[in-house]
């Protein structure tokens, strides 16, 4: 069986591929793709503040493991990792991704394997996908716990699994979320999302 590789752009936004479709395609550069419910999302690339509250996130992340926290297998960004979803047809690319177990043996481990932790930092525009689209395809997926740091209201919603349900905790900027998936880690919104004016 042949299979066509697909070429997918910008002007793709809102077109219907199956999972399959979207992994095999050939993504025009300068954008970023994900497949929700089995539409093409199409975004830019997120502006610097978006950029600078990830690197903080990740560099927070590297320190804990350094300094002895819980050994993370695996931790990775956008271009490092995706939560596939084959029965939503989604494809989902978080800004971090914090992984405890090793990868399945075989190929493509994005459909089998799960991140325990997902972080998302909300850009103007993407608060629907984070919030609603994510917060669905995460708890479906698996994932312990679902970080969204929002900028504009200065906030980390921390969303740790009950079960099949997510248990919100709000943690404003000045103050500071513990887990128990990363034990000893302080996690403060405020130094995350950086100083409140000057980005």
């Amino acid at each position: 069986m042949t299979t066509i590789t697909r070429r997918v752009g910008p002007g793709d936004r809102g077109r219907h591929l199956t999972l399959d479709e979207f992994i095999d395609a050939d993504f025009e550069e300068g954008w970023l793709y994900e497949l929700a419910c089995g539409v093409v999302v199409v975004t830019e690339v997120p502006e610097v503040l978006h950029g600078r509250i990830v690197s903080r996130v990740a560099k927070m992340l590297e320190l804990y493991e350094r300094n002895g926290g819980r050994a993370m297998n695996y931790r990775a960004g956008k271009a490092g990792c995706a939560v596939r979803l084959p029965g939503m047809q989604s494809s989902r690319r978080p800004d971090q991704a914090v992984y405890f177990f090793p990868p399945p043996t075989g190929d493509d481990p994005w459909t089998r394997w799960t991140p325990d932790i997902v972080i998302e930092v909300v850009s103007e525009g993407s608060e629907v996908r984070d919030y609603n689209d994510k917060r669905e395809e995460y708890l479906r997926a698996g994932v312990m716990e679902y970080w969204i740091l929002d900028p504009r209201p200065r906030i980390l919603l921390a969303q740790k699994r009950f079960g099949d349900v997510w248990q919100d905790v709000l943690v404003p900027a000045d103050a500071v979320y513990h887990t128990h998936l990363l034990p000893g880690l302080e996690v403060r919104p405020g130094e995350l999302l950086g100083p409140a004016e000057a980005e």
